[in-house]
């Protein structure tokens, strides 16, 4: 029977074993947020976990892989009037990443793909990028898996074209991944304005969950289904499986 793909679940001698014959980590990066009356605070932490280590199973065969434990707490400040979310401020985020980064380099791995499950993380981990690469020996690289799957999505959702918040999407997705974190009888409540920020952009401003939607949710949630789910869940992972076997993701 192979050994698992999860950090969490190996042995510290299998760990050791899986540096020396030169495993990349995935390293899955998420929030624990209001997710709108209808899920579970989860969300982003359960399906960024679930991509990864699906993606990780489907490239075990080929290289040697594992998915570290998710951080799932990220930068969060827009949706705490809402309740039920933790965040950090962007030195402690940046702390815990490298705390986390220097254990993973300690133990002899030499590549990270930090792979995101959060919005508001992105431009932090753009951010502090430069700084991990200078402050380890690692070679680090960094994605959003729903952006990096975008271009498949449409062909799956009726009413957007990208994950939006606790939206058709994602409510598909967890229908897929982790039912029992879905509130069905909520559904008819789960919507709100169809995107968090009016285009085109050209004066940033800070907008809490509190100020735009009534709902907790940008998107609308009540067309979601357990196979749009799969179907996206499907995308996500090969997105991500594409990105990792791409030899110019890896290039200089």
């Amino acid at each position: 029977m192979a050994k698992s793909v999860m950090w969490k679940e190996l042995t510290a001698p299998e760990l050791v074993e899986k540096s020396k014959a030169g495993a990349l980590v995935v390293m899955p990066v998420a929030s624990m947020e209001q997710h709108g009356p209808h899920m579970a605070v989860g969300v982003d932490t359960v399906l960024c976990e679930a991509v990864c280590q699906r993606a990780a199973e489907a490239l075990a065969a080929e290289m040697p892989i594992v998915v570290a434990p998710t951080l799932w707490c990220g930068m969060a400040e827009h949706h705490m009037p809402r309740g039920g979310t933790f965040t950090f401020d962007i030195p402690t985020y940046r702390a815990v990443l490298l705390a986390f980064l220097k254990s993973i380099e300690r133990h002899g791995f030499k590549r990270v793909f930090i792979v995101n499950g959060h919005g508001g993380n992105i431009s932090a981990l753009s951010a502090f990028l430069p700084d991990f690469v200078r402050e380890t020996g690692l070679t680090i690289r960094v994605t959003t898996y729903f952006e990096l799957a975008q271009p498949g999505m449409p062909a799956i959702l009726e009413d957007q074209e990208r994950v939006r918040h606790a939206c058709e999407g994602e409510t598909s997705m967890m229908m897929a991944v982790a039912p029992d974190l879905v509130r069905a009888e909520k559904l008819p409540e789960a919507v709100g304005p169809a995107r968090q920020t009016p285009l085109p952009l050209q004066v940033l401003r800070h907008r809490s969950y509190g100020e735009f939607t009534p709902t907790g949710v940008v998107g609308d949630a009540r067309r979601s289904t357990a196979d749009k789910g799969k179907r996206l869940m499907d995308v996500c992972r090969d997105a991500l499986v594409d990105a990792v076997r791409d030899p110019e993701t890896w290039k200089g």
